[in-house]
């Protein structure tokens, strides 16, 4: 896996998918940031390495230019001395300096543009890092928070089967069922009193036609009382007495 592409991960994983893998999100941010580190240390040693390197070409190159310069002159000095082919055998040199000179100023123009993408990345991976830190820190507070949450559910959770919360439903329960019970005792009992009145205020018609009957026969004249020694003779039939007689055949049948 490439630098940038264990950076992405890392950083930007998203909380959830890290807890749903059952790791641990300190330990995982941790050991991404020494990762980086480690990334960071190898890279500045790979720019240590490339600016070494052009320092060396720049100066083989300079070298050349300055030895090319240097036989230029010396065969400049031998024409003026009418050493035509001492000039000549200068130039020759001059030449194979200037062209390896030119070959070197190819690979350190090369090797410029490699330190400059090398530094660039360097600062890249610096800033992630910071920006890694302060997201670590970040996350981490996020992780507790999850965790606290977490806990707390769980423990809400378990309220409602632990034992003492069930003890208190079932006593709810018992006091519902108490309390059912004494409303239906107490309709139960209303009922049967008022049955009793309904049957006392019935029956108090009949009495009360009873009294008044009584009342009736109670204020008819008496029979006069005979002479001594006379039989008295049967007392003749009222419509009362009829009335009486009537009432017992009915109530017998």
């Amino acid at each position: 896996m490439g630098l940038f592409d264990r950076i992405s991960r890392v950083v930007r994983a998203n909380l959830n998918d890290v807890v749903s893998k059952a790791e641990d999100p300190e330990k995982i941010l941790d050991q991404a940031l020494i990762d980086m580190q480690e990334d960071l240390i190898e890279l500045r040693q790979a720019v240590a390495r490339a600016i070494a390197t052009q320092k060396r070409t720049e100066q083989q190159y300079n070298k050349n230019l300055s030895e090319a310069n240097t036989w230029q002159q010396r065969a400049q000095l031998a024409l003026q001395k009418g050493e035509e082919s001492l000039a000549k055998d200068a130039l020759v040199r001059k030449k194979s300096l200037t062209e390896a000179a030119n070959t070197l100023k190819a690979q350190l123009d090369q090797q410029v543009g490699q330190v400059d993408t090398l530094k660039r990345s360097l600062i890249g991976l610096e800033s992630k890092i910071s920006e890694a830190k302060t997201k670590k820190d970040m996350l981490k507070s996020r992780v507790a928070a999850a965790k606290a949450q977490e806990q707390l559910q769980t423990a809400v959770g378990k309220l409602g089967t632990s034992s003492a919360m069930g003890a208190f439903e079932r006593m709810e329960e018992k006091v519902l069922e108490l309390e059912a019970r004494s409303q239906a005792a107490a309709e139960i009992g209303g009922a049967d009193l008022e049955n009793q009145f309904a049957l006392l205020e019935s029956g108090s018609g009949v009495d009360d036609e009873l009294a008044a009957m009584k009342a009736s026969l109670a204020g008819a004249p008496t029979p006069q009382s005979l002479p001594a020694g006379t039989t008295p003779t049967a007392a003749p039939v009222t419509e009362v007495d009829a009335e009486l007689e009537e009432l017992r055949k009915q109530l017998g049948q």
